[in-house]
């Protein structure tokens, strides 16, 4: 049995864990508006971008672009996207099992976020290249990850580039996903609920124009559908960070808070029956 001094102790340490807690709740309740507004209020251009892109690769034919030359794959990069930090659930554990599963003689990686680059050197796989982005992700560093990624893909250094990275549900909901990235095809993870199937788009005998000439419009939208693309992907892995950080530390202040009631409860429990014994010892005292 616990003496009152050890309860006493442990209530003000679980207090001071409890405090730490909901402080980072609110602060990680802060950002989580902020990076859900801008994940969400992107996701209309990032699917309609996606539906001109398949419609205008579709339906131009013969035409071919390095970017969509689809190659038999004997070295792979993999671009994993993580948090900076920890304390946000199992996020960065669902985005490290779907990385684990990838063969590691032909596969290289690119990690975006400190846990990321963590993992990658904890689990001595060959890390090629190691970016940042900040909490509230800016077009540049997303801009540059694409580049990176496009250079070596039309190098012939790797013959296919996916995406580990999570993507924002809701608050309590963010899923895991592995992304095709390049060639460039179809983003399903994209897709705009009630767009039209490859099939549809193929039989469709309606005539399209482009200015200067079709080569030109489709290099020039392919390159940016990626950098905006991947612009997305981070937007969503900070909403999907921030919203699990949240969540966990609430959880987390519960606990404790339920913890130093039990704790108050047993303590009150102890000195109640010390002072009965006390009472009953003086009792018999005066008794005899």
């Amino acid at each position: 049995m616990h003496s009152p001094r050890d309860l006493r102790r442990r209530i003000r340490s679980i207090s001071s864990t409890a405090q730490i807690t909901k402080a980072m709740q609110m602060v990680a309740a802060s950002k989580m508006r902020k990076a859900q507004q801008a994940a969400l209020a992107g996701r209309p251009f990032v699917q309609a971008l996606y539906r001109i892109q398949r419609e205008a690769v579709t339906r131009m034919g013969e035409f071919s672009h390095p970017l969509l030359q689809v190659r038999e794959v004997q070295k792979r990069a993999v671009i994993l996207i993580a948090a900076d930090k920890g304390l946000c659930g199992a996020l960065n554990s669902n985005l490290f099992r779907l990385a684990a599963e990838f063969d590691p003689q032909s596969t290289v990686f690119i990690t975006a976020g400190r846990r990321a680059a963590q993992f990658i050197a904890r689990a001595r796989r060959q890390l090629i290249a190691e970016f940042t982005y900040t909490d509230t992700p800016q077009f540049a560093e997303a801009r540059a990850i694409a580049a990176f990624a496009r250079n070596l893909f039309l190098k012939r250094e790797v013959d296919e580039v996916r995406i580990i990275a999570t993507r924002f549900v809701n608050t309590l909901t963010q899923s895991a996903l592995c992304l095709e990235f390049l060639p460039v095809g179809e983003l399903k993870a994209l897709k705009m609920p009630g767009a039209r199937s490859e099939e549809e788009l193929a039989t469709d005998s309606t005539e399209s124009l482009f200015e200067p000439n079709p080569e030109f419009v489709l290099s020039y939208l392919l390159s940016h559908y990626l950098d905006i693309g991947m612009y997305q992907v981070l937007l969503n892995a900070k909403a999907s960070e921030q919203s699990a950080r949240m969540v966990s530390m609430k959880n987390a202040t519960e606990n404790a808070e339920g913890l130093i009631k039990d704790l108050t409860l047993e303590y009150n429990k102890l000195r109640q029956g010390n002072i009965t014994k006390e009472l009953l010892e003086i009792a018999g005292g005066q008794s005899e």
